[in-house]
């Protein structure tokens, strides 16, 4: 008896030991990623506080160079001077202030340079917003189908074929729908523009859908089979159970769902900088074109020059995309988690 108990024993102190290696696996892999979130946050804001300089230092960096002079002409000291604070003064209007940042235009290379976010900003929610008007309904009324309604060897054939949609690289969506898509839109609307916003959401709808798709399935799935079978046994049909029991319990992961689908559009580069015109316009109007911000960044940073403002610009905008990410997943945490599971559970 007495190696029988040995056995045992190193068993199950093999068995902690195996334990305690995941544990500070699975403790070294979070602290990792958190590390690199967070110089990649320090990265992003060191090349954007340039632009919060004052405009004297903004002057003294701005790389204008000298004037370019024929034959032997020697300036004098005193026109040196001159020539410096003439630049400096240029330098300083050139740069970027609270005004230009909030104006409409962006024309980053022209003579004055504008650094105008607003078209940017709006063009950005613009594609969003048609991408999840369109994907969110596809993507919840789909999940509730396959999670309640779908029979078993339907259920095994939708749900992998509509989350294939997700390993799609982008610039293949945006390529059909820069050749495809927009010539059948601009046919069948008549539009006046080929490639615009919301051929650009449409585009994103499809990267959007598998995502939204896959979390509500789940979501859907883990509502405990008591509700519903206390709904049908009451007179209820599948459809208003699904509708009226299952739909309202699922909704803290349905909204969830909504939620990583807007970050998801909001950041998205490719489909975007392919289909979308990338005009710099602060119209409302859909059927106009639109340039977002993730375009162009996707666009212009290879080619900046290093340390100039319009490349300061360029990563203020990755700042915004990264602040509005962290916001919709903090949105996400605490509303969903502290909120709406709350009131679910009862509590």
């Amino acid at each position: 008896m007495q190696p029988k108990k040995i056995t045992n024993t190193m068993m199950k102190k093999r068995f902690r030991l195996s334990e305690f290696l995941a544990e500070k696996l699975i403790t070294a892999t979070a602290f990792m990623s958190f590390t690199f979130i967070v110089l990649i946050f320090i990265f992003v804001f060191r090349e954007t506080l340039p632009i919060f300089s004052a405009p004297d230092e903004i002057a003294a960096t701005e790389e204008l160079g000298e004037q370019e002079t024929y034959g032997n002409i020697v300036l004098t000291d005193a026109e040196r001077a001159v020539e410096e604070k003439q630049n400096k003064s240029i330098a300083a209007e050139e740069g970027v202030t609270a005004k230009n940042l909030a104006g409409d235009r962006w024309q980053p290379i022209s003579g004055k340079p504008k650094y105008g976010l607003l078209p940017l900003i709006i063009g950005s929610l613009k594609v969003s917003l048609i991408a999840v008007l369109l994907a969110a309904p596809i993507g919840i009324l789909a999940a509730l189908f396959t999670a309640a309604f779908a029979p078993k060897w339907a259920k095994e054939a939708l749900k992998p074929m509509i989350e294939i949609l997700a390993g799609f690289p982008s610039v293949v969506i945006g390529f059909f729908a820069l050749v495809v898509l927009a010539t059948f839109i601009q046919d069948f609307f008549g539009l006046e523009y080929r490639l615009n916003a919301f051929v650009g959401g449409v585009a994103l709808s499809l990267a959007v859908i598998p995502i939204i798709f896959t979390i509500s399935e789940d979501a859907i799935s883990a509502v405990p089979k008591s509700l519903t079978e206390a709904s049908l046994a009451l007179g209820a049909t599948k459809w208003q159970t699904a509708l009226k029991v299952v739909l309202p319990a699922a909704t803290p992961g349905i909204f969830a769902s909504v939620i990583l689908g807007v970050g998801r559009a909001f950041g998205e580069t490719m489909i975007v900088l392919m289909a979308t015109g990338n005009a710099a316009l602060t119209s409302a109007d859909p059927f106009e074109p639109v340039r977002t911000m993730s375009a162009t960044i996707g666009a212009e940073m290879a080619e900046v020059v290093f340390g100039e403002t319009h490349y300061n610009v360029l990563f203020l905008i990755g700042s915004i995309l990264f602040l509005f990410t962290f916001t919709l997943n903090a949105i996400a945490e605490i509303f969903v988690r502290q909120r709406l599971m709350k009131k679910f559970s009862g509590n």
